[in-house]
């Protein structure tokens, strides 16, 4: 997580006992049989905070924008004592989190909480608020829903809550993956591609052959372009992401986020629009 300025939380732990329901549902109850699969839900999942109830008063996160940049991930790690910070948390909408987390069986301990400073307006500033307070405790973890469709509830001794849903990723064909400045591309259903090298519209062949784990590789046929000129940093541009976009290629997607790498070195991340 990249940071600027922190106000510094003197954080809590979360703790979270969860058992395995029928109807592929999880719930509050005594520890799970494998409490390895509760630390790879948390872990695997991109979580989007949806709602805190504070006194019984509920607080929904306001407005489309918020909503598309809100997530909260757990990265479980060693952490640093003499860093602030860490590589779980993101964002509620407005200001970055950040925090290490250990997970041990079902309990998450989150320790070393940082936050950036950026004056959130409104209602998405209350939101952020009332987060951060709940959030900055000892927290049950209760999760329920089938996989795909899981909701994630943390509750304060106070009974406070914090409701987050898990966000489905956005599918590999058929979604917009910018590649940076006016450049993008999308991968079509029927093994073509199409999209924009920064100057420059591109479209050709594009087979995709899945593997595991939201990993695989791409084909990528030869790319017709159109031939505009453009200043010689976008030029550069250009001619980078066409030696990459250029045959075999393999490719990683986590959660909203997608690498292609030609070779060791020769890569690019895009993010889903």
């Amino acid at each position: 997580m990249k940071r600027t300025t922190y106000a510094r939380y003197a954080a809590a732990a979360l703790a979270g006992t969860t058992v395995l329901a029928a109807c592929g549902t999880e719930s509050v109850g005594t520890a799970p049989k494998d409490v390895a699969t509760f630390a790879d839900t948390l872990a695997d999942t991109s979580w989007v905070p949806r709602k805190v109830t504070v006194d019984g008063k509920d607080y929904v996160l306001p407005g489309k924008g918020a909503l598309k940049k809100a997530r909260i991930t757990f990265k479980p790690g060693t952490a640093d004592p003499d860093t602030g910070g860490g590589e779980s948390g993101g964002s509620v909408g407005c200001n970055s989190i950040g925090a290490d987390v250990d997970i041990r069986g079902d309990t998450v301990k989150v320790s070393d909480l940082v936050q950036t400073l950026i004056g959130c307006p409104g209602a998405v500033g209350e939101f952020e608020e009332k987060f951060v307070a709940v959030f900055d405790n000892d927290l049950k973890a209760r999760l329920d829903g089938p996989p795909g469709a899981r909701t994630l509830t943390l509750t304060s001794p106070e009974h406070d809550t914090i409701t987050l849903r898990e966000e489905k990723p956005p599918a590999l064909k058929g979604t917009r993956w910018s590649l940076g400045e006016n450049a993008y591309l999308t991968l079509t259903r029927n093994d073509t591609v199409t999209g924009s090298l920064g100057c420059n519209t591109f479209h050709g062949r594009a087979t995709v052959k899945s593997g595991t784990d939201n990993d695989g590789t791409i084909e990528f046929g030869r790319l017709a372009t159109t031939r505009m000129m453009c200043a010689g940093p976008v030029m550069k541009t250009e001619r980078h992401l066409a030696g990459i976009l250029d045959g075999k290629v393999s490719y990683q997607q986590e959660h909203d986020s997608l690498k292609i790498t030609k070779a060791p070195g020769k890569s690019v991340t895009a993010r889903a629009e």
